[in-house]
Formats: C-alpha cells, structure tokens, sequence
C-alpha cells in the first residue's frame, strides 16, 4: 500500500476519516468508561480518588459523583452517533478539554483532594486533547456539511 500522502485524494480523504471515526469511538468509549463507573460505583471512585479527609461516602456524594457519570456517558453515547467534522474534533480537543485540565491542576496540586488515582481523570483529560488535535489534523482538509 502507497503512504496516505501518494494516495488518491479520495481515498486519502476516506482513509483520514475511518481513522478519525476510531479516534472518536476510542474518545467515547473512554467518556463512557469513566462515566459508568462514576455512575454505578460512585463509593468505589469517592474511595480511590479523594483523600480520607475529603470522603463522607453518604447518599448525598454517591448522588453528585453518579450526575458526573451520568453526564459524561450521555457525552460519550452522542459521540458514538454523531458525525464528528475537524471542528467537532478541534471543539472537544481544545475548548472541552481545558476546563477539566484547570479542575485537576486545582483539586489535584493545588487544594489536595484528591488522591494519585485523580491522575486516570488527567490522563483522559489529556487523551481527549490529543485525539480532537489528530482528529482535526486528519479532518481539516475535509468539506464540512452544511
């Protein structure tokens, strides 16, 4: 097989976006990991990621800690079906990603909360960031819908 660059441009174009589909199912199936285990383990993510400190591990956290799961695999649910453009990409890679980056600086470094396992949130964090950039990066030469 010839390098992506001397293929045809339409089967360059077509071997761009099956790549950027299983980045984006690979973003979902990673919002739909996480958030599930939020969701339906909400004392097992309280234990592990926040210090003894911080738990209460009461009706009330399981509550908070299960809406984040909860939101988050309605988020990655809408990513398995929907048709994601270099903008979509570029959306969920710069602009999603970077609140979530400033909340583990904070909770993480800064006030302490949280224990090492926070670091699996930053690392989704992080591979959210870089799959909307090769997302982009693969999809940018591509005519959006209108």
């Amino acid at each position: 097989m010839t390098p992506l660059t001397q293929q045809s441009a339409p089967a360059a174009i077509s071997s761009a976006r099956a790549i950027a589909r299983k980045l984006q199912v690979l973003q979902a199936l990673i919002f739909l990991g996480l958030g599930g285990w939020c969701l339906f383990a909400p004392h097992t993510v309280e234990r592990l990621a926040l210090k003894p400190d911080y738990q209460h591990l009461s009706a009330t956290t399981a509550l908070l800690i299960g809406c984040f799961g909860a939101q988050a695999v309605l988020c990655g649910s809408l990513m398995l079906v929907a048709h994601f453009t270099a903008r979509t990409f570029l959306v969920f890679g710069l602009l999603a990603s970077l609140p979530f980056f400033v909340f583990n600086v904070w909770f993480v470094w800064v006030a302490e909360m949280f224990t090492a396992w926070m670091l699996v949130d930053f690392a989704g964090n992080l591979s959210f960031l870089l799959i909307g950039i090769v997302g982009w990066r693969l999809l940018r030469d591509e005519t959006e819908p209108t």
